[in-house]
Formats: C-alpha cells, sequence, structure tokens
C-alpha cells in the first residue's frame, strides 16, 4: 500500500503536494517524493524516510510549478533499501512523463524482458512501478508516431496497458506540456478519487481525505482520465 497524490492548479502547488503528503504518511512511511512542472521542466525531489524528514525548506523552494505529483512508499515489491526506487519516476519520451503509481503487477519481470527484447527500452531498478511507466510509455509512444497526442490517443494508451499489465494499481502521470493522467486497473482494485478547490484539482486514494479538505464534486475515478490534456 502505497499513497500517491496528483494538483493540477494555476497556483504553486509544493506546499498542498506537502501538505497532502503528511496526510498520506498512514499509507507508506520507507519512502517520499515530490515532483513538480514549471513550463516544460520538471523539479524532483525523493529520499528514504518519513515526509517531515525528506523535505527541508530548500528542497521545496526548488519545486516550482501549477502542477505536480508526489508519492509516500510502503515497499511490496523490489529494493525496500534503495533511494532510486523512490518514487516518483520519469522517463523523457515521449515528450517526458513523471509518475507515480500504488499497486502491484503480477507480470512484472515477464514485462521488464519484453520491454528490452522487444521495445528495446531499459528498466534501471527492481522496481515494477517503472515498469508500468514504460510500458505507458512505449504505448503513448507509438500511438503518437504519426500522430499528435489527444485525448482519444491518450485512452487507446491505457487500453494497451491493460492489455499488456497484469495486477493492481492506480497511476498518476504528469506529461510535460500536455497535461495529467489518470487511471486504474480494469478491476479498479486500488483506490484513487478525484475532486476539486477553488482553481485546483486533487487525486488522491480516499474520498474521506477529499471531505476532510472541503474539497467539492468529489468521485471516484472508474476509467481512464485526462486532466488538462492539451
Amino acid at each position: 500500500m502505497c499513497g500517491i497524490v496528483g494538483l493540477f492548479s494555476h497556483e504553486p502547488v509544493n506546499q498542498r503536494l506537502y501538505d497532502s503528503l503528511l496526510l498520506l504518511q498512514h499509507r507508506g512511511q520507507d519512502a517520499a517524493g515530490i515532483a513538480t512542472l514549471d513550463g516544460l521542466t520538471f523539479h524532483i525531489h525523493k529520499a528514504m524516510g518519513l515526509v517531515r524528514d525528506v523535505f527541508r525548506t530548500r528542497n521545496m523552494r526548488d519545486l516550482l510549478g501549477n502542477s505536480g505529483l508526489g508519492q509516500v512508499r510502503y515497499p511490496t515489491q523490489g529494493n525496500a533499501d534503495s533511494n532510486e526506487e523512490s518514487q516518483p519516476f520519469y522517463v523523457n519520451a515521449p515528450y517526458g512523463i513523471m509518475f507515480v503509481h500504488n499497486g502491484n503487477l503480477t507480470n512484472a519481470e515477464a514485462l521488464k524482458q519484453e520491454l528490452y527484447d522487444s521495445d528495446r527500452r531499459h528498466i534501471n531498478t527492481t522496481s515494477d512501478s517503472e515498469v508500468l511507466l514504460n510500458v505507458l510509455a512505449d504505448e503513448l509512444s507509438r500511438l503518437t508516431l504519426n500522430s499528435k497526442i489527444s485525448p482519444e490517443i491518450v485512452f487507446e494508451a491505457v487500453k494497451g496497458v491493460h492489455k499488456r499489465v497484469k495486477g493492481s494499481y492506480a497511476c498518476i502521470a504528469l506529461i510535460a506540456g500536455k497535461g495529467m493522467l489518470a487511471f486504474r486497473d480494469p478491476f479498479g482494485i486500488r483506490p484513487l478519487c478525484y475532486g476539486t478547490k477553488e482553481t485546483m484539482l486533487f487525486l488522491l486514494p480516499s474520498l474521506m481525505f477529499l471531505r476532510l479538505k472541503n474539497t467539492k464534486h468529489f468521485k471516484t475515478l472508474h476509467r481512464a482520465k485526462p486532466f488538462g490534456l492539451t
């Protein structure tokens, strides 16, 4: 069990991401990370430890931008003692994607080999989250080879992920210059909810958290949904 959060706003999100991770700390105590997007530049800080210990004032100042992701980790797969396996994860193509994930893949090893042999993608950690990110990136790369990205293409990419990836997962992806994507496994095993507050969109694993924050229009995410996609 991990805690993930995504924020899409018209104002800086670094402090709200930090506050959200504090409230999600019960879902993971081994590592924490935040990534923000400022224009087309990602800023990221992640490390092992509790949220309050991972982030200092100097780290928060560097997390510029009006959209971002965060995660607190409870390791159920991969190396529990490596900073490299903290989230968010990043790939530079297509477009640049930052990614957080809660769940477990049951075919991660087979996918890792398939990504290397067939898709020419190298996985540098033992984390199944990095595998899932690269499957998403590969599907998007294939579909945008001769077409511009659109919500319809993003939905097709997620359908491709559903066909290839087995297990339970709730994911949030931030695509540089394009928007934010949230999706769950086909059976909706892992929770993911969304709501709005003023000019801000929240993506979180708990409806109760949204109620506590006086967030409006909160709903459970039942399918792939793009946010702010252009």
